[in-house]
């Protein structure tokens, strides 16, 4: 693949996470990260010599211009990062529980990034040294607006001849507008060549059914002969679909299953001891798919890779993993 740019386009977040068993109220102290799913993404990518280009919405104050100049030190490129609207969205959620917890409380309402509006972004200039755009699901569960900015981006990207990639991250308590995600996003994954997802992801946001409805009770094999039926359906809706991945994470282990130009491909499986977070695994695993595809590894070894770096997410606080390549190299099994 030639050299460009990795376009990361999605909604960034501030992720208040207060101690678990502890009053946090009374201490007055209560830890932030940034967040927000591509994000995420664009942190690993750049932490790992990937050049990457990251674009949101924030409004033009001093708290962003310090969170630019954050970012740039981080060698992810802000250039195309929308100065509008009057607030960025942000979250809570303990340290140590899920975005999917019951536990979650979002503040996004009339953010810049879902006040964002069609038509406010030159697309062809943006994405004019990009060569892979990547987004989330979770940007068209905001709004309207942010769900038609999403497809005009991916519009232009398909006539540019730029490969997408989708993670289907689903937030329960997101879609609040009147939509639902399968009448969204199966106009958007279309787009796509790559997607990550997980069996029930599938099932909720693009109709797919699996014939499993939890992990509770089946054996890894029953999850992988499901997953692999799942797959099957889902390339032959989207057939553009080149690269698909499902990750699974069970009581104390974590395995990855990838289909890739035919053929399926699984990870080792790893243990999951003394877990100290899990916000961003995801994130840290759809951007290992993407760090195998630039450097065109093995799909063997690229499954492998996005699962390592994954469970080695499960051991840092923050939202974007710090990883290097070799210390996600030296955790593969």
């Amino acid at each position: 693949m030639s050299i460009g740019k990795v376009f990361c386009f999605g909604e960034i977040l501030l992720h208040y996470a207060p101690p678990i068993n502890s009053d946090f109220i009374e201490s007055q102290h209560m830890p932030f990260y940034l967040g927000g799913a591509e994000l995420n993404v664009a942190s690993a990518l750049a932490n790992w010599d990937i050049p990457v280009k990251y674009g949101t919405a924030m409004p033009s104050n001093f708290f962003t211009d310090s969170i630019v100049s954050f970012l740039a030190k981080k060698n992810i490129d802000t250039s195309a990062i929308q100065f509008s609207g009057q607030r960025i969205g942000c979250f809570y959620l303990a340290t140590g529980l899920d975005m999917k917890s019951a536990g979650v409380v979002y503040d996004r309402d009339n953010s810049s990034f879902a006040s964002i509006q069609k038509g406010s972004i030159a697309w062809k200039e943006v994405l004019k040294d990009v060569n892979w755009f990547h987004f989330s699901a979770i940007s068209a569960s905001l709004t309207q607006n942010a769900t038609d900015v999403c497809e005009e981006a991916l519009m232009a990207a398909t006539e540019l001849g730029i490969p997408i990639s989708v993670d289907l991250n689903y937030r329960a308590k997101l879609w609040q507008y009147g939509k639902t995600p399968v009448e969204i996003m199966t106009r958007l994954v279309k787009y796509c060549s790559v997607l990550m997802g997980n069996l029930w992801a599938v099932e909720d946001m693009l109709g797919i059914n699996s014939t499993i409805k939890s992990s509770e009770g089946f054996s890894t094999a029953d999850l992988m002969q499901a997953a692999q039926e799942s797959m099957t359906k889902l390339k032959a809706q989207f057939p553009s679909i080149n690269t698909m991945a499902y990750t699974f994470r069970l009581a104390n282990t974590y395995f990855g299953l990838m289909f890739n130009k035919n053929n399926f491909y699984t990870s080792s499986t790893y243990r999951m001891n003394e877990v100290k977070n899990i916000v961003g695994t995801g994130d840290c695993f759809m951007a290992g798919l993407i760090y195998g595809v630039r450097h065109q590894i093995a799909p063997e070894e690229m499954i492998n890779f996005a699962a390592a770096a994954a469970v080695g997410k499960l051991y840092e606080l923050g939202d974007a993993t710090a990883q290097s390549p070799e210390q996600i190299k030296n955790r593969m099994l």
